[in-house]
């Protein structure tokens, strides 16, 4: 039966899903777009509800076309959605780590999971201060890389797993690949940067050259996943 009718309850959660505290109260989000439901179900991610476009051809519940846009959080709307159980790992997992501390920014939590995934990263673990990585802008900016890369908390440097190396825009040594061992890589805030309380817990601080004042956070997290991971595919920070 397709849904035609605005009031209809199940599109009515699918609005509420919009807001972190209904994300976090149920611990469900949505992912929209034919790419991401394909990204979830080859991730093994299978979805709590499906709801495609009326007429589309595509597998699952029907509704009509522009009450499906009313729901949708893109601009252009979407032919397909889906609600799916948050996951969360326990802990953060090395060999190799990216923490983010600060970053508020939900395009940018997205970013960074999506160069996690190409890079090969272990985990994401979002400190303090953090966008939702299962908000619908960082879903998106995530290219499906929310259902391929473990997420996990932190709530202090130690408990972050190998070698903790700080980015600062300015202090410590030039970040370079070279060493073997586990890392964990901290990011801040494009303006603020790492507090320093994560700064002095670090057991490195490490910048990235560039003529520059700073990067963006996502950007950050980008070149220094390349520059940890492209010494023969290994997880490395060279010696201070």
């Amino acid at each position: 039966m397709t849904i035609t009718s605005p009031h209809n309850e199940r599109l009515k959660e699918i609005r509420k899903l919009a807001r972190r505290r209904e994300r976090e109260r149920t611990g469900r989000f949505v992912a929209e777009g034919e790419d991401l439901l394909a990204a979830a179900e080859a991730a093994g991610w299978p979805a709590v509800e499906r709801y495609v476009a009326a007429g589309s051809g595509l597998d699952g519940v029907e509704v009509e076309p522009e009450l499906l846009a009313r729901v949708s959080a893109l601009g252009s709307g979407t032919r397909a959605l889906a609600v799916y159980e948050e996951r969360w790992a326990d802990a953060a997992a090395g060999p190799l780590c990216v923490a983010l501390h600060g970053i508020a920014d939900p395009g940018n939590v997205g970013t960074i999971l999506r160069s996690a995934l190409a890079f090969g990263a272990s985990s994401v673990a979002l400190g303090p201060g953090c966008a939702d990585p299962f908000g619908p802008r960082a879903v998106r900016a995530s290219m499906g890389a929310i259902f391929a890369v473990p997420v996990a908390r932190f709530a202090g440097v130690e408990e972050l797993p190998g070698l903790r190396v700080a980015l600062d825009a300015h202090e410590g040594e030039a970040l370079r690949g070279g060493a073997a061992g586990e890392v964990s890589v901290l990011v801040g805030a494009e303006r603020a940067g790492l507090p320093a309380d994560a700064l002095a817990a670090a057991d490195r601080v490490a910048r990235i050259p560039i003529r520059g004042e700073s990067l963006n956070a996502a950007m950050a997290a980008t070149v220094a996943l390349y520059e940890l991971t492209r010494a023969a595919g290994d997880h490395r920070m060279g010696p201070a």
